[in-house]
């Protein structure tokens, strides 16, 4: 009988011990990926339509609304290597007056403030170009 309580407070030692590691662990990822990540971001939406171009300041995770545009930017950053860093962010767009449901974001990838035409926003009225990211 007392062989079992010990085996049993061993594994619940070992479980704790696990659990204590595993915390240890993901709280330096987070600190990690949360270095190089902004809070803010700040982009243009040009209306091809009037000519007018719109500052727009967002909060990165929170989705804006502007005209019929849902913009949403997962993820900012600036790299920490150059003189003159790359501003680089992850944005979604949907249009919300296409009714096609079989595309759902006329932009869902990586942007990049200093060379958008590596992965053009293609919409036929509005363009979305990415400025800075910041805290």
């Amino acid at each position: 009988m007392q062989l079992r309580k010990n085996i049993n407070l061993g594994k619940v030692k070992f479980v704790l011990i696990l659990i204590f590691f595993f915390q240890i662990i993901m709280f330096n990822i987070n600190a990690e990926t949360s270095e190089y990540s902004e809070k803010f971001a700040e982009i243009l939406v040009l209306d091809k339509v009037s000519s007018k171009t719109t500052k727009l300041k967002l909060i990165i995770g929170e989705e804006l609304f502007f005209q019929n545009l849902n913009i949403n930017i997962l993820k900012c950053q600036n790299s920490k290597f150059d003189d003159d860093p790359e501003v680089t962010a992850y944005m979604q767009v949907i249009d919300l007056k296409n009714k096609d449901k079989d595309k759902v974001f006329v932009f869902n990838d990586w942007t990049f403030a200093s060379s958008p035409s590596i992965r053009p926003f293609d919409h036929p009225v509005y363009d979305i170009w990415l400025k800075k990211c910041y805290s």
